[in-house]
């Protein structure tokens, strides 16, 4: 049995399904995230994410082809470091239904076996519980607090920093 989600590159065709579900998504992702919501947010999105040292992935229902989440690596240092940061986030009407669990798995993979990264950090607001329990279910470990991390909807968030290393 196939997989019920994989990974995609983003492109400017999925601007308009991008976006919709945006919109739909804002109350679920407040205050945790602040996706790019209009035409030249998205375009900058995708230009961003194409520089070498940042890779996105929608993730897509295999059974439709739907975007029902978004994976990015960034930041990804080579070199003696090999490391890399997560972020991660679901559409409203897909969540809890183990499609991003699938999709951080499959990004952890492809972060170690293909571009060979040792570390991934994905650092998340204390008060975002589903997030936490979500990478800890994946094998990501707490390594600790990191005050006033990310600037969010202009107010500097605390966040947890979690963690994953390749085996």
């Amino acid at each position: 049995m196939s997989p019920a989600i994989y990974l995609r590159p983003p492109t400017l065709a999925d601007q308009q399904e991008f976006l919709a579900a945006v919109r739909k998504s804002r109350a679920l992702h407040r205050p945790w995230i602040k996706p790019a919501s209009s035409p030249a947010q998205f375009k900058a999105y995708i230009e961003r994410m194409a520089i070498s040292s940042n890779i996105a992935f929608m993730v897509c229902r295999r059974n439709d082809d739907c975007i029902v989440g978004v994976v990015n690596i960034s930041n990804i240092v080579l070199g003696l470091f090999r490391s890399g940061y997560l972020g991660f986030y679901v559409f409203s009407g897909y969540e809890q239904q183990g499609y991003m669990r699938k999709a951080l798995k499959a990004a952890v993979r492809h972060a170690f076996i293909t571009l060979k990264l040792h570390r991934l950090e994905a650092n998340i607001q204390p008060g975002n519980a589903k997030s936490i329990a979500l990478v800890a279910s994946c094998g990501f470990v707490q390594e600790g607090m990191s005050p006033r991390y990310l600037k969010i909807a202009g107010k500097w968030r605390d966040h947890e920093r979690w963690a994953i290393l390749a085996s």
